[in-house]
């Protein structure tokens, strides 16, 4: 039995020592007339010659091929491109023969999905004016529990104004002793649980919105106040109104914004460009039916 084993293999290794020489003697040959200077037709018979012994090759022996190609450590995937919604992507490891079924609207949809539900509706822009009434209004706010802070160098205030379930639209005033200050108003669309108006003081606009929500990722304003900050707030909230400086020290700056729904809003006094004065405010924010 080993004998005839032994003969039976004999032929197939001899297919194989032959197919290498004649491979080998095909390349030599190839290489002595492209050495010699042959002409671009010889060049690519040569090449054609090359390719179907190639193929003769890899249909006679192809176990031999691919343990080959597995100990030269060559893995080469093929896949198919999705083309449109529906597509189906298959995926076979060369190495174990698994194939994996990956669906291309599924796919999409599961990195996507959160992105688009995080995208909140656009928000109207609001209404603005300015008073004259300087001395009746600090007057007034000077009286008041809580109508008169100091936002002091470097620091943001922000005014957290929650919409009230009998208003339809929030209104404020304010104005400052002596200097300037940055203002800017945006949305955020939470659930409201507590309709208090709450004041929150931070070195930084970035500081700030990290205490706000630590879990939520995106960046806060950033940019020059007098020239308007760029808005890269998280995907929750809105911006209505990005922060300028105001000429809160000439005129009363008051201004009106209809409810989008149901959130609280940012009021920011933006101090943090100072770094030498703090500023007096006088703020008073209200909500009409």
């Amino acid at each position: 039995e080993n004998e005839d084993s032994a003969q039976k293999t004999e032929p197939a290794d001899q297919l194989v020592d032959s197919l290498d020489s004649s491979t080998s003697q095909s390349g030599s040959q190839i290489g002595s007339h492209l050495s010699a200077g042959t002409t671009e037709d010889s060049k690519e018979e040569a090449h054609t010659l090359e390719d179907q012994e190639v193929a003769e090759l890899e249909e006679k022996l192809p176990d031999k091929i691919h343990s080959l190609k597995k100990e030269a450590g060559v893995w080469v995937t093929n896949y198919h491109v999705p083309q449109g919604v529906g597509d189906i992507v298959m995926i076979q490891s060369d190495h174990t023969g698994a194939v994996d079924i990956l669906s291309a609207e599924l796919e999409t949809a599961d990195l996507l999905g959160e992105q688009r539900k995080a995208q909140p509706p656009p928000l109207a822009a609001p209404t603005m004016w300015t008073t004259e009434k300087m001395k009746e209004f600090k007057a007034k706010m000077g009286k008041e529990k809580n109508g008169r802070m100091v936002v002091k160098r470097g620091e943001v205030v922000t005014v957290r104004v929650p919409t009230h379930p009998d208003g339809k639209c929030i209104c404020w005033e304010f104005a400052t002793d002596d200097y300037d200050i940055g203002f800017g108003v945006y949305f955020d669309w939470t659930t409201v649980t507590n309709t208090a108006i709450t004041v929150q003081v931070s070195e930084s606009s970035d500081e700030e919105d990290e205490e706000e929500d630590e879990e939520i990722e995106g960046l806060s304003p950033a940019g020059d106040v007098e020239r308007g900050s760029k808005s890269y707030l998280r995907n929750r909230y809105g911006e209505i109104m990005p922060v300028y400086r105001r000429n809160s020290h000439r005129e009363v700056q008051a201004g009106s914004h209809e409810y989008p729904g149901e959130g609280i809003y940012l009021l920011k006094f933006d101090n943090s460009y100072s770094l030498l004065r703090n500023k007096t405010l006088f703020f008073h924010v209200y909500y009409m039916s």
